[in-house]
């Protein structure tokens, strides 16, 4: 089987659990994981002021094909949500049936472009009045359907991160990955 490969989308302000758990996840996955910022950043400073480096810029991969594409919430979720590189990479990304993710204030970004109108999510709290007529909302910790994974905030960044193992690689592999962080199923 070919390596899976998902593109999470950052900005000044993303937040540092749903960017940093989901990713050592997918990685201990062994999906490849690019970091890109939407100013081409080398480097993204988190809500918390942590920097991580970026993989790449999001102008030089916003062509590729990922099998998953990944927004973390946090302040940033206005901007990412503004910027039409963002918008073209999960129409273009949607079309070819391919996973969109987001967690937290990041459905929010789904919304304004339009992305996977009348599925079920859910979000942060204080998005779910913009964006719950165009969606089923649950409040349910993280939500799958088809190829729509969304979740709540930090606090279900790793329950996040192990559902996109499988819906990307299967139950085994995630439960594989949940034992090796001691992750209760």
């Amino acid at each position: 089987m070919a390596t899976k490969t998902a593109l999470f989308i950052v900005a000044e302000g993303s937040e540092e659990l749903e960017l940093v758990a989901p990713v050592d996840i997918l990685r201990r996955a062994n999906v490849t994981v690019t970091i890109a910022d939407i100013t081409d950043s080398l480097y993204v400073k988190t809500k918390s002021n942590l920097l991580i480096k970026t993989d790449a810029k999001l102008g030089d991969v916003q062509n590729n094909k990922f099998d998953a594409v990944v927004i973390p919430g946090g302040p940033s979720y206005k901007v990412i949500a503004s910027a039409d590189i963002v918008g073209k990479i999960l129409v273009e990304h949607e079309k070819s049936g391919k996973v969109i993710a987001a967690i937290c204030a990041a459905p929010f970004v789904l919304f304004k472009h339009g992305i996977a109108k009348g599925k079920s999510l859910t979000s942060y709290p204080t998005v779910k009045n913009d964006i719950e007529s165009f969606y089923q909302y649950k409040e349910d910790s993280t939500v799958v359907d088809g190829n729509l994974v969304t979740s709540r905030g930090p606090a279900t960044a790793v329950e996040f991160g192990l559902t996109l193992v499988e819906v990307l690689l299967g139950n085994e592999e995630k439960v594989k990955v949940a034992k090796g962080i001691l992750y209760p199923l």
